[in-house]
């Protein structure tokens, strides 16, 4: 018989609050047990003493008999020095999806395509101010030629009115 230390879910929905029991691995997770020896409530605080509440004694015996805790259980049982807890390490589950990577590229595309429209728009709105100011520089020259040509053109006579 294959003995797990594992969590078997228990309190009110929204509410779990887990025990710490000894169960032959075939049981459903909420099943029949052998042993209680512990509990854990996540709705407490990390730095709560009340969190994680284990019966040292008792763990140590199954564990000497061949009991195997499950991930979460070997995490407790690693920070209270029972258990010699190393992370598995699973580097493929961190990555993303096809979906995901599809989504990450079609969004780079449209800032790409973004910030040209705004290259262009910037780009658009010098060569208009460019064109303003060559405008407001030829109309300053036209102005400015015609009062020197005003000025130095003799001044027109009156014309004589009609003799009869």
């Amino acid at each position: 018989m294959a003995l797990k230390l594992r969590l078997a879910r228990h309190g009110a929905k929204k509410r779990p609050y887990y025990r710490i029991v000894v169960a032959d691995s075939r049981m459903p997770r909420d099943g029949r047990y052998i042993e209680r020896v512990g509990s854990y409530n996540p709705m407490l605080s990390k730095d709560s003493d009340e969190r994680v509440k284990l019966d040292v004694e008792k763990i140590k015996e199954w564990l000497g008999k061949g009991a195997r805790p499950t991930d979460r259980v070997a995490r407790f049982l690693g920070q209270a020095g029972l258990w010699d807890f190393k992370p598995s390490n699973n580097p493929n589950k961190a990555k993303p999806g096809a979906k995901a990577l599809a989504l990450v590229e079609e969004k780079k595309e449209r800032e790409i395509a973004r910030k040209e429209r705004e290259a262009e728009a910037k780009e658009a709105a010098k060569e208009a101010a460019k064109a303003a100011e060559e405008a407001a520089t030829a109309a300053e020259a036209a102005e400015a030629a015609a009062k020197a040509e005003a000025a130095a053109a003799p001044a027109e006579e009156a014309p004589k009115a009609e003799e009869e």
